[in-house]
């Protein structure tokens, strides 16, 4: 194994994407991650169906579960159930989204389990939370990230119909923000020598991701106001179109230091001391016009000979707005370690990194996702080497 977590064993109980992504970060990052599935498999196995991919592949699986162990347990039976107790017996870190009130039952709640291994990190995403009215509620990142903590509402234009999220988004967060608390609770058992209960839910994630809003609201009780794009109250912090038709994002935040660079980008060096423009105030006062006159103008060029010109600006801040080809296009994206290749046999597999790196502890992905109960035989050979067979 290569990384930082190389020798920490994890067990994962997990459904469809939040703690299967948690623990296909710390695969990643080279713990030995055993995954429990029920005899019909993680239902995210279906996702390459539901899809219709015509090809068979499962992409938002392998994403997911690489270089992860599939043992396949009847959880339902005291033989199945045995043998996951004893490999939580001998593991770091257990990581799982399956409901507080169905892992009581199974005897795998924290309690039950870190009786037997006091080391053991448990690592527990849940919906909304651990305490309240709803906190045995089922839930997708669609409901609890999206929905309830305020994203889908914060990014509906007034009369609209909600945007949808695309897959996974909240449960792809979540999964990072468990596997960073993961890791600071291993931190701690370096001083303590116990394990402990560490948690995180969807609703939680959401309400972090909204915080400049939130935080604003819960201390002065003010909301953030999202302007129009035709009306923006800093015209230097909007989107416009090229000729060509394709969009780009100008950030000019701090507007002493930006709306020089903008004036000359567009050569319109007139504007630093036209008086409907010269300060921001003014620039809000006269927001519509300003839009309007940069529209007409980026409109004469293409985003690339645009790129060219911006390229001229250290000072101004800018980003092409990209479709998913793009990204994959962008060589920047590439160069920046977006892209990881896994080994599957002879050959290798492109696929998307996870992201965050080590210098000191480098790491690459070592298997494609496991087939289900790929390496049932070769687990329960381990226990029974430990003198603790399933």
């Amino acid at each position: 194994m290569v990384g930082p977590l190389a020798g920490i064993k994890v067990v994962e109980l997990g459904v469809w994407v939040a703690a299967p992504a948690a623990g296909g970060i710390l695969a990643d990052w080279g713990a030995d991650v055993i995954k429990i599935e029920p005899p019909t498999g993680d239902p995210a196995r279906m996702f390459g169906r539901m899809l219709q991919i015509e090809s068979g592949e499962n992409p938002p699986f392998e994403m997911d579960n690489r270089s992860k162990r599939s043992i396949v347990l009847d959880l339902t039976t005291d033989d199945g159930l045995r043998t996951a107790l004893e490999l939580l017996a001998a593991a770091d870190v257990f990581v799982t989204n399956v409901r507080p009130a169905a892992l009581q039952r199974l005897g795998l709640d924290f309690a039950a389990v870190a009786d037997r291994n006091p080391r053991l990190v448990y690592g527990l995403i849940t919906g909304y939370g651990m305490a309240g009215p709803d906190a045995d509620r089922a839930a997708y990142d669609v409901a609890a990230f999206w929905a309830r903590a305020g994203l889908a509402d914060l990014l509906t234009r007034p009369g609209d119909a909600p945007p949808f999220q695309r897959g996974g988004m909240g449960d792809h967060s979540v999964a990072m923000t468990l596997a960073g608390a993961v890791c600071a609770a291993l931190v701690a058992r370096q001083q303590s020598g116990q394990g402990q209960l560490v948690t995180t839910s969807l609703y939680r994630q959401g309400a972090y991701t909204v915080s400049f809003d939130l935080n604003t609201l819960l201390l002065t009780g003010q909301q953030v106001v999202m302007g129009q794009r035709e009306s923006m109250g800093n015209p230097c912090m909007n989107n416009y179109a090229a000729g060509d038709g394709r969009r780009f994002w100008i950030v000019g935040l701090q507007g002493d230091r930006h709306w020089p660079a903008l004036c000359r980008a567009v050569g319109r060096t007139g504007w630093l001391d036209d008086e409907r423009f010269s300060t921001a105030r003014a620039r809000a006062a006269n927001g519509r016009l300003l839009i309007g006159e940069l529209d007409a103008i980026f409109a004469t060029r293409t985003l690339d000979e645009w790129a060219t010109v911006f390229t001229t600006e250290p000072d101004f801040f800018w980003s092409p707005i990209n479709s998913i080809e793009d990204v994959l296009a962008d060589e920047q994206f590439h160069e920046a370690g977006g892209v990881v290749y896994v080994r599957d046999g002879d050959s290798t597999q492109a696929m998307v990194a996870t992201p965050a790196d080590f210098s000191g502890t480098p790491w690459e992905p070592t298997a494609p996702a496991p087939t289900l109960g790929q390496h049932t035989e070769e687990i329960l050979a381990e226990l029974a080497s430990r003198g603790e067979p399933g």
